[in-house]
């Protein structure tokens, strides 16, 4: 019984790492850190494409918010990734 119980524990603590944790670690951040930044990055997408649907239906507005917000991004996270491989 006590078996089954430390098997039961081990494999939902993997579960546990491998879900909350495992990417987070990969990057060097904390589970905070990392979905603090992953937050941040969803609402900024989101208002990119806000812009881009008001811009798609009054092309005088928003012309280059979208494509600048996704290469803002884009290069943040490159900048992350030389960071952690150690090219930076």
């Amino acid at each position: 019984m006590a078996t089954k119980q430390r098997n039961l524990l081990k494999a939902r603590g993997g579960l546990v790492d491998r879900l909350f944790l495992e990417h987070p670690r990969s990057l060097d951040m904390s589970w905070a850190e990392h979905g603090g930044g992953a937050v941040k990055v969803g609402f900024q997408l989101i208002g990119a494409g806000v812009a881009a649907l008001v811009h798609g239906a009054v092309p005088g507005l928003f012309g280059e918010t979208a494509s600048k917000t996704v290469i803002r991004i884009h290069d943040h996270i490159q900048t992350l990734n030389a960071k952690r491989s150690g090219d930076a």
